[in-house]
Order: C-alpha cells, then sequence, then structure tokens
C-alpha cells in the first residue's frame, strides 16, 4: 500500500515535472515567436519604408525623364530651325556671290565698252587726219570727234543749199572715215548765224545727201541737223560712238 502510495506520488511529480518543462519549453518557444514576429514586423516596416521611398524616387525620376523629354525636344526642333536657317543663309550667300559675280561681268562689258568706245574716238581721230590731212579742223569732244570747215566752203556766201563741187572732194574724204568706222553714228550740222534754221537743216541735210548717195554712206548711220552757230558759222560732221547701243546694253546688264 505505501508502496502504491509513493509510486502515486512519483507519478505525480513526474506528471508536474513535464508539465513545468512544457509550460517554460511553451513560454521559450512563444518567446522565441514573438522575438521573430517583432523581427519580420520590422522587416515588413522597413520593406513598406523603402517602397515608399523607392515609389517617391521613382516618380522624380518620372519627372525628370519627362522634362529631359521635353528638353531634347525642344533642343531638336532648335536644331531643325537652326539646319533650316543654315541652309537658307548658304543659299541667300550663293544668291549673293553669284548676283556679285554676274555684276562684276556686267561692269567688266561696260568698262570695256567704255574703253572700246574711247579707243574707237582715237581710231577716228587718227583715220581723219591720215585722210584729210594734219591740218584738218578736227577735235575731239565727250567721246565724240567733230570735224568742221568754214560753211562757204560749200555753200555761196554761206547761204545756198546746192554744195560747191569743190567740197565734193572734202566730202568723199569724211565718207571714206566713216565708212571705215561702220559702227559710229554720223551728225551733220549747218550751224547758221542767221537764226535761218530752214536753210541750215536744207544745206545739213545736202551734205547727208551726197555722203549716202554717192559715197555709200549707210544712211540709217546719219542724222542731218541745223543749229545756231552764235557768232560763227560752219558746218560740222559728229562721229560718235553708238551711245544708244551702249546704253541700251548697260541698262540691259543692269535689270539682269
Amino acid at each position: 500500500m505505501i508502496r502504491f502510495f509513493l509510486c502515486s506520488i512519483l507519478v505525480v511529480v513526474g506528471l508536474g515535472n513535464v508539465q513545468a518543462q512544457k509550460k517554460s519549453e511553451l513560454i521559450d518557444q512563444n518567446q522565441e515567436l514573438k522575438y521573430k514576429l517583432d523581427s519580420i514586423s520590422r522587416i515588413v516596416s522597413t520593406a513598406q519604408h523603402n517602397e515608399k521611398l523607392g515609389l517617391q524616387r521613382a516618380d522624380e525620376l518620372q519627372v525628370q525623364v519627362t522634362e529631359l523629354q521635353d528638353a531634347n525636344a525642344t533642343l531638336m526642333k532648335n536644331l531643325n530651325s537652326f539646319a533650316a536657317l543654315s541652309s537658307q543663309n548658304s543659299e541667300n550667300i550663293n544668291k549673293t556671290l553669284a548676283t556679285l559675280e554676274r555684276k562684276e561681268k556686267q561692269l567688266k562689258g561696260i568698262t570695256d565698252a567704255v574703253a572700246s568706245n574711247d579707243s574707237t574716238a582715237v581710231v577716228i581721230l587718227t583715220n581723219t587726219k591720215q585722210v584729210l590731212g594734219e591740218n584738218a579742223k578736227v577735235g575731239v569732244s565727250d567721246g565724240s570727234v567733230i570735224i568742221s570747215e568754214k560753211l562757204d566752203f560749200f555753200f555761196t556766201d554761206g547761204v545756198g543749199v546746192n554744195p560747191s563741187s569743190e567740197s565734193r572732194g572734202w566730202i568723199e574724204n569724211v565718207a571714206k572715215v566713216a565708212n571705215a568706222n561702220p559702227k559710229s553714228i554720223i551728225t551733220v550740222a549747218s550751224l547758221s548765224i542767221t537764226g535761218e534754221m530752214d536753210i541750215a537743216i536744207q544745206q545739213a541735210t545736202a551734205i547727208a545727201s551726197i555722203l549716202i548717195k554717192d559715197f555709200g554712206v549707210n544712211g540709217e548711220r546719219i542724222m542731218a541737223v541745223g543749229a545756231d552757230g552764235g557768232l560763227r558759222e560752219s558746218l560740222q560732221i559728229k562721229l560718235q560712238p553708238d551711245y544708244k547701243g551702249f546704253y541700251d546694253m548697260a541698262k540691259g546688264d543692269v535689270k539682269n
């Protein structure tokens, strides 16, 4: 009996010890789980915080990306505008250079024409002196060669309208000069001191007619005029370069 009682006590004590041990273990496990839970909670909190920071940073980066895209678009637009402007400027420069080159050629043409006219006057003057003689009354004025002789050499007392036979040799020599310079324009002028312009024009026309009909000067080159000679009457034959042709050429060059 006593043995049974002792055995029961031992069983009860053993059970108590086992229960105490299990409780202690459960408490330890619970504490461990609590530590783990706290650790996991901190990890989750940190992850959530990092996620929030990441999202905020992502938003900031997206804003920067958008700004960079806008800046790049503006830059490309400016570059395209600059390229177009540069191309336009290059085209304008090329046009200006072409215009300058064309004007330079035109200026050279005009200069050459002026020089040619001056040379023509010298040639006509030299030719006139060779044909009419060194004592011929000939001079140069405004690029024109003027051959002159007293009016009464051609017309009796300077008032007739029929040239004398003695003057035909002189007229023929003038025709030789005119025909030797076919590009010159010829003006036959009778300078009167009486103011009788009708007679002066008839005299100039008579001389021009002989030049054309008898000595083969092209009539399209000749113009006959009567003019007031002031205190001196004479017959003048003026040979001048084709200024109209020169003017038309220069005018055409300027238009172009």
